[in-house]
């Protein structure tokens, strides 16, 4: 390695990384450099030096992408919840077809070179887009900020309007903020105070309907907060409390009681509707998802003779667009409140032909099996983990006849698949982009089981 920290040194930007970052080589050795873009000529300063590759920080640019916007965002920098806002907006899709490629790239499953990328799915308006916020909160002097952890630490930026965030949500948030603060709260501290830690709040796109999730590290009366936000937001329609005393990162703890209100919201996509209790997995970007559901039914092409498993099934909302279509739909989540709901949802929409159970995919799928059950196509939407071993191995022994992986995370989608295209060939893999001005694109891959297999 022939550079140093706090070494400056002229940088041509080649291509861009997986978390949205430049990359070029000095003298054969990698360099990251965050917020420079393909193309550029940069100057930069080395922040650090790893075996294989260099960090560095951007000091100048000498030559300009002819791609480079002024993000919007006032604090883009401070957060960092956003990537590559400074990017023109058809090329956030054209990087994320490409951090596909890198994931392939790395991992190679077999034959990748031939697996057919479509162009990404974009939005019209790509801002705005969040339907949920948790943000965290923390009290300096003696007022209260809510927001989220600046990149790799601790310390909270403090997050008033948001340009990816729901308008309501972020109105409702800041008003949480003032109330908190005007009624003397407890705010959570690492180190010493017990107090309200996380505010999730979602906002549904179909009814406009809001649920609010205070997550504290000890019993509070929010009574106060509760009556004034009732009477100025006529669209929040239940107010919960989930305690969570651990010291880790977690942001949820395992109870959750309802304060006020309903049990849930209502939410819709496609052509059919469904409940979102607080603890519910959803897509962020509801506007986007009806696309992704979409690519997913066209992806699976299922007939009525197909039986159909919605692993990672949440309340239920991907295998509700397939319900109709095929003879059963059966799904299972970690989440108990989600396969309740899932379970009231189906009831709700008349359907007789879904069945939903509380468990770990790669335990209830084998289960499912030794009782006679026989899926001939597998839905997965798993989290960035991506899929567990176990599962992977009982994917690959069942082998239903079609498959469709729904991704969230490049890196672990080009991995797992390494072990599936043993069984399955890609027919093509869609990015969605679900996530406009992050490093992040959501991916739908169709997967049609070989004939020797």
């Amino acid at each position: 390695m022939n550079l140093t920290v706090k070494q400056r040194i002229p940088l041509k930007i080649k291509k861009m990384g997986i978390n949205g970052e430049g990359i070029g080589f000095y003298k054969k050795t990698l360099v990251f450099v965050k917020g420079a873009l393909k193309g550029e000529d940069v100057f930069c300063q080395i922040t650090a030096v790893k075996r294989h590759f260099a960090e560095a920080k951007l000091l100048k640019i000498n030559k300009t992408s002819k791609f480079r916007v002024t993000p919007e965002c006032s604090i883009y920098e401070e957060c960092g919840g956003c990537q590559i806002m400074h990017l023109r907006y058809d090329k956030q899709l054209d990087f994320k077809a490409d951090l596909l490629k890198q994931a392939l790239k790395k991992f190679k499953p077999q034959g990748f070179e031939r697996f057919e990328i479509r162009p990404t799915i974009g939005m019209k308006e790509p801002k705005h887009y969040r339907a949920k916020l948790q943000f965290q909160t923390r009290r300096f002097g003696q007022s209260v900020h809510a927001g989220l952890f600046a990149e790799n630490s601790h310390r909270l930026v403090e997050i008033k309007d948001c340009l990816v965030q729901d308008k309501v949500t972020q109105t409702i948030i800041n008003r949480i903020s003032e109330l908190l603060e005007e009624f003397h709260f407890p705010i959570y501290d690492e180190r010493k105070t017990a107090g309200v830690r996380t505010v999730m709040i979602r906002k549904a796109r179909e009814t406009s309907q809001v649920q609010i999730l205070f997550v504290t590290s000890k019993v509070l009366d929010f009574k106060p907060i509760i009556k004034v936000l009732a009477d100025e937001f006529e669209n929040i329609k239940t107010v919960s409390m989930n305690i969570n005393t651990s010291k880790k990162s977690d942001i949820y703890g395992d109870k959750t009681k309802l304060l006020w209100g309903q049990e849930s919201i209502a939410e819709g996509v496609l052509d059919y509707q469904f409940s979102l209790s607080p603890r519910a997995f959803y897509q962020l970007n509801p506007e986007q998802t009806k696309n992704l559901y979409q690519e997913a039914i066209n992806a699976l092409d299922v007939s009525k003779k197909d039986h159909l498993i919605d692993a990672y099934c949440g309340v239920g909302t991907i295998g509700f667009a397939f319900a109709d279509k095929v003879a059963s739909v059966r799904g299972m989540d970690i989440i108990k409140e989600a396969i309740v709901d899932a379970k009231n949802n189906a009831r709700q929409m008349g359907f007789t032909n879904t069945y939903y159970e509380a468990g770990k995919a790669e335990e209830i799928i084998p289960k499912w099996y030794q009782e006679g059950y026989r899926a001939t196509a597998l839905i997965v939407d798993p989290p960035r983990t991506g899929l567990d071993d176990k599962l992977l191995k009982t994917i690959t022994t069942y082998k239903p006849e079609k498959m469709v992986y729904v991704s969230c995370n490049v890196s672990t989608l080009a991995r797992d698949l390494v072990k599936l295209v043993s069984v399955y060939d890609v027919k093509y893999i869609q990015s969605v982009d679900m996530f406009p001005h992050t490093a992040r694109t959501e991916a739908i891959v169709k997967l049609v089981r070989r004939k020797n297999n």
